[in-house]
């Protein structure tokens, strides 16, 4: 690809979930594309119109999946070979935490070795995957120089430009947030950034470096998370005193410059999961950041803090806690998405198990296949079996995620008599729950 010409742009998009396939979809309308993924089940679903993360405009997939004879469109493979001939690949695949909440780069490393092995000369390699600072340079180029025999900089060259996917937002879509860009040299940088923008209707911002445009997308989530912490911890301490959180946020929220951030659960694929990466770079930078994991601690916390509040409800009731029946209304990280990624309400689930409760968990949301697989859990299928469920009526009901579906439920129908009813987004209206967040 010299010179570097969006006419001659053939792209692939490797990884095709809540972050590729979008990406997939929005560069199909103006360039050939190719979506690839490993998992064949994915692949044909998306040939039949399919999408499990419900991210895609399912009219723009089969639009796009239907133009090839123009020159441009989207077709799919799971087969290493199909993508062979291009020469622009973006990685979009998932960078999440290990059990002892170290980056595990194993997925974005295996993806650098397939394009490692049929890079070619003047190919651009692009990552869209969250890292640390220096992870596209120090680890994936490595990679993709000993798989292809070629030199980085000379016969090929990379670019990076974070992901920033809302899961389940359809108004801050693909296109209508600003897109970080950046490259290895100075026209890979100026392509690179003229490559999204002739996508993303927002605009793109080009940072000077790939270890900035690395740094700013590992800061983003971090600050959020912090923030998030700043008020769940508050909210640990209005419980002690005896005050609604919500209240306080509110009275605060009367000074023009207050931030009225909310607590709750912090799950999903970015926020409970970017700033270990920051951390893991400073640490091994020989620096241990104070502030960051101080806040991961007191968000991780969380979903333990509700299930002991509500046992202590159901006590302070004289509510019998061993055999009692719980309901978990939610089991995705946020409303109206299917995402279970580091959900929290798994934490609310094994705590109210360890006490002792029949725990049901229903989300209309959620993909029940999937739910088992990474959980071991066998959601409630419908309203209709969360009513007729032999278990039923519950002693407790958990609000964990907003969905719509939940707003208009009538929790006094599903509940005995003694019961307790927690909001952990406080939605519902206050006359109808005995605690919320």
């Amino acid at each position: 690809m010299e010179p570097f010409n969006l006419k001659d742009a053939k792209i692939a998009v490797v990884g095709l979930g809540y972050v590729g396939l979008p990406l997939a979809i929005e560069f199909a309308k103006k360039y050939p594309v190719i979506g690839f993924d490993i998992n064949p089940l994915r692949i044909e679903a998306l040939k039949r119109g399919e999408d499990i993360t419900k991210e895609a405009n399912l009219d723009d997939l089969s639009a796009t999946t239907n133009a090839n004879s123009a020159g441009k469109g989207l077709s799919f493979t799971n087969q290493i070979e199909g993508i062979a001939n291009c020469n622009i690949y973006i990685i979009t695949v998932p960078t999440p935490v290990d059990q002892f909440k170290s980056p595990d780069l194993r997925q974005l490393l295996y993806a650098s070795e397939l394009i490692g092995k049929i890079l070619k000369k003047n190919d651009l390699v692009i990552y869209e995957s969250t890292v640390y600072p220096g992870c596209t340079e120090e680890d994936c180029v490595p990679v993709l120089e000993k798989y292809s025999g070629l030199q980085f900089n000379t016969d090929f060259f990379c670019g990076y430009s974070p992901e920033r996917i809302n899961p389940g937002d359809k108004v801050k879509t693909l296109t209508k947030i600003i897109k970080v860009t950046s490259g290895s040299t100075p026209q890979i940088a100026d392509f690179v950034n003229e490559l999204y923008n002739s996508i993303i209707e927002a605009g793109t911002y080009q940072a000077p470096s790939i270890k900035v445009a690395e740094a700013s997308k590992a800061i983003e989530n971090a600050q959020r998370d912090i923030n998030i912490s700043f008020v769940n911890e508050l909210a640990l301490i209005f419980d002690l005193i005896g005050i609604d959180t919500n209240d306080v946020l509110e009275a605060a929220g009367t000074k023009w410059n207050f931030l009225k951030y909310k607590p709750g659960l912090v799950g999903g694929h970015c926020i409970g999961v970017d700033p270990y990466y920051l951390a893991h770079k400073a640490e091994s930078l020989g620096y241990h950041p104070e502030v960051i994991l101080s806040g991961r601690r007191v968000n991780s916390n969380m979903g333990i803090f509700v299930a002991n509040k509500v046992i202590k409800m159901m006590i302070k009731k004289g509510i019998q806690v061993e055999g009692s029946n719980a309901l978990i209304l939610g089991i995705t990280f946020k409303e109206n998405c299917p995402d279970t990624r580091n959900s929290q309400v798994i934490d609310i689930y094994h705590e109210l198990l360890d006490f002792g409760l029949t725990v049901a968990i229903f989300d209309p949301h959620a993909n029940k296949q999937e739910v088992k697989s990474l959980f071991g859990i066998d959601l409630l299928t419908n309203i209709a079996e969360v009513k007729t469920k032999k278990s039923a009526p519950y002693q407790c009901i958990i609000l964990a995620v907003a969905h719509n579906e939940f707003l208009q439920l009538n929790m006094k129908e599903l509940s005995t008599e003694k019961h307790v009813i927690f909001d952990t987004k406080a939605v519902l209206k206050r006359d109808l729950v005995d605690g919320r967040l």
